[in-house]
């Protein structure tokens, strides 16, 4: 019998010879020299892991709670765009294998499947993610339906008031297919993200007429005033906009980089992520976004603070693969290698883990 990829890198290799160049360059790609990018992935290696021994560690779990939800799995879906560029059933999909695994679905305002499908195909909780738009009518629409659907919570996308220059999609002058539509958002209002040219990217173009630059803290109290769900928000890099943000009252803040999309050369997500988790009170969680790739790497975010990991990448090449299933199987991996993890450093549960698991990586 074949055996299927036995890691997320295998079906990152799957994923690459199925996808056109373009769409792969796209969800693959990151800003400028892409060195945040790689560095991302780079920074968990700078970790040794020291096990405890003679623990009974017959029973693990991976359970953790969330903004009033019970993880099986401490993994969110992070929010990307467009799930159909890589499979026809797009984020309906990836709803139920989320809810299958135990873990959460960020849904991208970008998404190509609606909010209430993604609701009907869901059985676990799922967030929606917004950027700022110039149109307030548009959010406010997409905050009142994500609350009709049953959504969980709202995410705020805090580092993209422009859009970092991804030279690939440069390169390949790359716009959103025809065929792939945000279908939760006005066609007019996206249409900008359709048009390809020469040496320009769509999405950088309707980011540059769609998204508000103006947005600062204040902001945050009209979201407030449209929503009672849990605000979190995504791309937070410094303890100085972590004690900002508790003192605004968010419910919880990912520590992020855009996945090495926005402005290269910023810190690494895994290096950012003590001092922000250091200055949040105890009752706003830190979920970390960005590089996490085995379930090593979510117990090495967990030792550090975080209380969950967003995962975005391998998500797409596991629906890229095998759809469903194959997001179900990325996601299986993680669990696997993460109460594999947990057994072998003496930990039953995340909660068991802490600073005392980790030692710098020795060096020569």
């Amino acid at each position: 019998m074949p055996v299927g990829p036995l890691t997320t890198a295998g079906y990152e290799r799957a994923a690459h010879t199925q996808l056109p160049p373009e769409i792969w360059d796209f969800i693959e790609g990151g800003s400028g020299l892409e060195r945040t990018l790689a560095a991302n992935r780079e920074m968990f290696g700078h970790y040794a892991l020291r096990p405890r021994t003679l623990v009974d560690v017959s029973a693990c779990s991976t359970t953790v709670p969330l903004l009033g939800s019970e993880l099986r799995l401490p993994v969110g879906i992070a929010p990307m765009a467009y799930h159909r560029l890589v499979h026809s059933d797009g984020e309906t999909a990836t709803a139920r294998a989320a809810g299958r695994a135990g873990a959460f679905l960020v849904a991208g305002i970008f998404a190509s499947r609606t909010l209430e499908s993604m609701a009907a195909a869901a059985t676990g909780p799922l967030w929606l993610q917004l950027y700022w738009l110039r149109r307030r009518d548009a959010l406010a629409a997409l905050i009142e339906r994500a609350e009709a659907a049953g959504f969980a919570a709202l995410m705020l996308t805090v580092d993209a008031p422009r859009i970092g220059r991804r030279m690939r999609d440069l390169r390949n002058g790359f716009a959103v297919p025809p065929h792939i539509r945000a279908v939760n958002l006005d066609p007019a209002l996206m249409a900008t993200s359709h048009r390809a040219n020469a040496g320009s990217s769509g999405i950088a173009d309707h980011a540059r007429e769609q998204f508000d630059p103006s947005l600062t803290w204040s902001d945050l109290a009209w979201l407030r005033e449209r929503s009672s769900l849990p605000l979190v928000l995504k791309g937070i890099l410094t303890a100085e906009d972590a004690r900002i943000a508790a003192d605004h009252g968010v419910d919880a803040v990912v520590v992020s980089n855009h996945g090495g999309r926005q402005l290269d050369g910023v810190l690494p997500a895994l290096a950012a992520l003590p001092e922000v988790v250091a200055a949040l009170p105890p009752e706003v969680p830190a979920l970390l976004d960005g590089g996490v790739r085995t379930g090593t790497d979510i117990a090495v975010a967990l030792a550090l603070g975080a209380r969950a990991v967003l995962v975005g990448r391998p998500v797409l090449w596991g629906l890229a693969v095998e759809g469903e299933d194959g997001v179900l199987r990325v996601l299986d991996l993680l669990r696997d290698e993460l109460e594999h993890t947990l057994a072998l450093l003496g930990r039953r549960t995340p909660a068991d883990l802490d600073g005392t698991v980790l030692a710098p990586w020795p060096t020569a």
